[in-house]
Parts: structure tokens; sequence; C-alpha cells
């Protein structure tokens, strides 16, 4: 059974720009094996008409944090605690018949997979225009003109011909696109994108993150964007959240971020990509170990098992205490700041080039 309780020490949003609020909030799932904390203890904020990108590795807990936003996590086997507040309106404490005004209407979800998404058994149109009916009260022929402007707006050719088809006679991109569709049809104040171009090919990505940032534009929608890919992020976000073992360890601008990243976790995420036009010699540099056990996260710091710079904090701090993260540009890290900073220039920034 779901229990829905505010964390004890649970911080207030941070200022009236902050149209979703995250604070403190953890996601634990009932296993046979034990129990899995998939979120632990995360806090961020989206402001209005921003895009905030979150990254990091497969079971970091990214989805699992969105899918929580809109209160879509098992409510038989998960226990949500923290904060989670949306324009005003706390939803850790929401019932299920406040989520569905919610859901579609003031926050909307893209997600990974249009085939899967989308039922195979109603047209495409009939699927866009299905939240708009239910948040609006409009007939059918209502939703489905409204259908076919959404369709053009997200560049579908023949769009009123093409309402009546069904998801397998649309390829890929386009499915994807009426996803985006079926997403912004009701104007949502929060659009949350879950690597919503990960299958892909790179000149139907660059479209669909081009049409995103128009959209959002026209719509003024805050934006959550999930990916692994931070080629993507620094095309899309302008806040970016680095997450790992269900925790967030560093935060700031996109800028700040990947031009001078704090995390030895995030050095190891630009480390690990290729780059166009870079030297081809260069062996890609792997981070070493694997993700840890979300059934029993190791203690102290979660990355210090894969960590190549743990030798350089004194003592057993990186193994034994959990380091912080700071409100505003930090990372989570018992590096001091000068040691982040001559790590970064003298072995890091070299792999970059």
């Amino acid at each position: 059974m779901t229990t829905l309780t505010k964390s004890e020490g649970a911080q207030a949003p941070t200022g009236p720009e902050a149209f979703l609020s995250v604070r403190d909030l953890r996601v634990r799932f009932s296993t046979e094996d034990g129990i899995v904390k998939a979120v632990d203890g995360l806090s961020f904020d989206v402001e209005r008409g921003k895009t905030l990108g979150i990254v990091g590795e497969s079971g970091s807990g990214k989805s699992v944090t969105n899918l929580t936003v809109l209160g879509l996590h098992n409510p038989m086997s998960s226990t949500v605690e923290g904060e989670i507040v949306l324009d005003g309106k706390e939803l850790v404490t929401a019932t299920e018949r406040e989520m569905e005004k919610l859901r579609g209407n003031k926050v909307a979800m893209i997600f990974q997979d249009p085939l899967t998404a989308l039922s195979p058994y109603y047209t495409v149109g009939r699927q866009i225009a299905e939240p708009f009916m239910k948040h609006t009260g409009a007939s059918r022929k209502e939703a489905k003109d409204r259908a076919v402007e959404m369709l053009t707006k997200v560049g579908i050719p023949q769009p009123k011909t093409r309402v009546d088809d069904y998801p397998h006679q649309f390829s890929g991109g386009m499915r994807q696109r009426a996803m985006i569709a079926m997403a912004l049809i009701c104007n949502p104040d929060l659009l949350i994108a879950d690597e919503p171009t990960t299958a892909l090919d790179v000149t139907v990505q660059a479209q669909i993150l081009d049409l995103l940032k128009d959209l959002q534009q026209e719509f003024g929608s805050a934006i959550i964007f999930i990916t692994h890919d931070l080629g993507v992020i620094s095309h899309m976000a302008d806040d970016l959240l680095v997450m790992y073992s269900g925790r967030a360890v560093e935060r700031g601008s996109v800028r700040e971020v990947l031009r001078n990243p704090q995390h030895p976790y995030t050095w190891g995420l630009l480390s690990s990509m290729p780059r166009l036009g870079g030297n081809t010699s260069k062996a890609l540099m792997p981070i070493p170990g694997n993700p840890p056990s979300l059934l029993n996260p190791p203690s102290g710091c979660p990355f210090h098992p894969r960590c190549a710079f743990r030798s350089e904090v004194p003592g057993t701090a990186c193994s034994d205490e959990r380091p912080l993260l700071a409100d505003g540009r930090a990372a989570a890290c018992h590096l001091t700041a000068e040691q982040k900073q001559t790590i970064f220039i003298d072995k890091i920034q070299p792999r970059l080039r």
C-alpha cells in the first residue's frame, strides 16, 4: 500500500519562480528481494518557461521521479515521502481524482516509446482528442478539429487525412510527433519528456528537439527533459541535474555544468562521450565498475566504489559520510573546491579535447 507522507525537514520552495518544487523526495519499492530505494532524498525546482535537463545512467531514478510527479507510481508496492508542489498544489497528498484533473491538463508527459504508449486499436486522432474532451468538455467534432490543428503544429503532413490513421501507419518520427501533439493539446504548464528521441535517427531527433523548443516558446510551458545524452541536453536545457543512485550529485546551469563540471561522476559521463571533430586516436574513457544496487546501496557517497579520485580525500569520508548537495550551483562530493578545479584542469579537460 502506498504511504504518502511529508518527509521531516523538507525545505520550502526557494522562490516564486519555481513552478514545480520537489523537496526531499524518496520513492521506495517493495520486492521479494527487499526494499528498492529508487529515489533517495531528491530536491529540485523547475521555473516557468524553462527547461530542466535530468541526466544519469539507467537506474539512476530519472523516470521514477517524473512518474511520481504525475502520480503514476504503483500504488500497491511503493512508498512515497517528501514534497511535490506544482503551482502551489501539493501532489504527494493529492487524491487520485485530483491527479486525474491535473494529468494531461496542467502537466503532461511524452513517453519514451510511442509505439507502446499509443493504443493500436484506436486512431491517432481519437487518442490525441481524448484528453481535450475530458478536460474541456468539448464535443467529439470539436476535439477532432483540435487534434487536426495540433497535428498541423507538430508537422504531420495532410493532417486532415492522417488524423484517422492508426499508429502502425505512422513512422517512428511521426508517432513521436503525435505523442507531442497529445501532450500539448490542453496547453499544459509543465511538460515531462522522458527520452523522447532515443529510438529515432539523428535527423528526426534534431527535428523533434527543434519542435519542442518552438512549441515551448509558443505555449510557455516548463519542460523536464530526461535523457542519458549530454549532447541533447546541451541543445535543449537551461538547467541541469545529474542523478546517480537515486540522488542528485550535481546541478547548475547547463553552461556551468558542461563547461566546468565539479563531480567525478559528471567527469566520467563527459569523458565517455564521443565527439564530432575530436581526436579519433584517443580511446573513450568508460566509467569503471557497475551502477550500485538500489537494494543495498553503498554507504557514504554512492559513487565512491567507482570513483578514481576517492584517494584524494583523507580518511574514510567517501565510504562513511554522505556528501550533501548545497543550494544553487553545487556538487555532492567530499573533494575540496581547489581539488576539484585542479583535477578538472589537469586530468579531465585534456580528455575532452
